[in-house]
Order: C-alpha cells, then structure tokens, then sequence
C-alpha cells in the first residue's frame, strides 16, 4: 500500500476527488515555496484559536505550516512510498520578514495576519526576480540534502510537470485561448507566458537534481475548465488531464 505525500498544490490533491477516488495516507503540503520551505520560521505570529472566517481550516493549516515551518516533520513522521512534486504553487511572491521567509499566498493576505508586527515591517520578493530564483535554488539543494539525510531517501520521487493552461473549454468542445494576464491576489496579477517559462526552469532543474525522479505530464489534455470545482482559472484542468496524470501515476505504484 502507498503512502503519498504532496508537496505542491491542488493540481496534484484533486486528483483523489475530482476523479471519485478513494485516498488513505495521504499528506499535502501546499501553500509554500522550497524557498521558504528551508527557511527560518516568521514570527512570532499569534495564529492560534479557530481559523479566520475567510479561510478554511485546512486553508488555515498550511498557511501557518509555511509561517512555522512544521511541514518537514510531518514530512518524515508521514514515511511516505512516494513523494509527488508540483511547482504550481510557486507562482506567489516570497515575503522576507526578520531572518524568516514566507510565501505571500491568498490565505495569508486574507487571514489579516499580515497586520501583526512581526509582518508589519516584512519585505516582499517578487517571484520573477532574480532574488526569488537563488533563494529557489537554494532551497532545492536544501531539499536534496534534506532527502539524502533522512528516511526520504527511500520514497520514490515524481515531479508533476504542470503548466498553465493557455487555452479554456467552451460550448461543443471548442476551446480558446486564455488571456495572457491572470490574477494572483487582489490588485496583483501574473504573465502565463512569464510563469510558463519559469516553471519550465524550475523542472528543468529539479530533473538534473534528482535524476532517478520519474515525471509525469499531460500536455495534450492541459486545457482550462470553466465548470471546475474551484472555478476558471489556468491551473484548474479538464477532467481528462487528470484522468491522465492518474494513469501515468498508477504506473509508478500509487
């Protein structure tokens, strides 16, 4: 039996429900960056109590696992077969505060956290910079350092290799392209032929890390759907794309 593990986001954790499918063992980690995934914890921040109304507890739980940097532990305690990898959730800007990092996600923007003085006087590092790139690439070193040095070093390591959707489904199975302008937060958006080519680079150097990692990829069925549960958007697929995925991933033991 797998035990699966997922540090990335929700491209790869829907797969079990959008497709009906029954998962057990199972740990996401989302909501973080390998940058900040190394880094020194932010804070103190008081996060304590019920979540925010604007969140929901599991929103709640990985945020503040990226502020407290509790995600490794729970990494090694999970023990898990297989350790998938998506890079969509990289596409936030980092925010230094202190001698910690933090990813400046939805959540935490809407958890009002970023009002309390450890975050007051935080310094934002924007994704396409090439400051956010060596803090990336360290982390990455990090995490192949990490793996060798613990019981990690035995799971098999899958990179889902993602990208943003350029073009959407409409009526009778057309499709059309997506605008090039996404937004990312309120007043922030993002370029997909920016965020495209830096995934792109992200991959290329997690596979010359790790290059006994299997990758799976579903280019062809990479189309954005309009009635997906998480609504529009170029990271939320067409059923077929994950159907896809779940195929090349039950090949390699999940």
């Amino acid at each position: 039996m797998s035990r699966v593990a997922v540090i990335g986001s929700c491209i790869t954790r829907d797969l079990w429900p959008i497709l009906g499918l029954e998962v057990s063992d199972l740990l996401y980690v989302s909501r973080t960056s390998l940058a900040s995934l190394f880094a020194a914890p932010v804070g103190p921040v008081e996060t304590g109590g019920d979540p925010p109304a604007a969140l929901r507890p599991g929103q709640h739980r990985a945020m503040v696992a990226d502020l407290s940097k509790t995600a490794l532990a729970a990494l090694i305690d999970h023990r898990p077969s297989h350790i998938v990898f998506d890079f969509i959730d990289e596409r936030f800007d980092l925010i230094a505060a202190g001698k910690g990092l933090a990813t400046h996600s939805w959540e935490l923007e809407a958890s009002g956290y970023l009002e309390q003085p450890a975050l007051a006087a935080r310094r934002s590092i924007p994704r396409l910079s090439s400051a956010c790139d060596l803090l990336w690439r360290d982390g990455l070193e990090e995490l192949a350092a990490f793996i060798a040095a613990t019981p990690l070093r035995d799971a098999r390591l899958i990179l889902h290799e993602a990208q943003w959707a350029a073009r959407r489904r409409v009526a009778d199975g057309r499709t059309n392209r997506l605008p090039d302008e996404t937004q990312l937060l309120e007043g922030r958006s993002g370029s997909l032929a920016a965020h495209n080519a830096l995934l792109s680079r992200y991959q290329a150097a997690f596979r010359a890390r790790f290059p006994q990692a299997a990758s799976v990829a579903a280019p062809r069925q990479r189309i954005a759907d309009p009635g997906h549960r998480w609504g529009l958007s170029p990271f939320h697929y067409v059923e077929d794309y994950y159907a896809e995925i779940w195929r090349q991933l039950a090949e390699l033991g999940l």
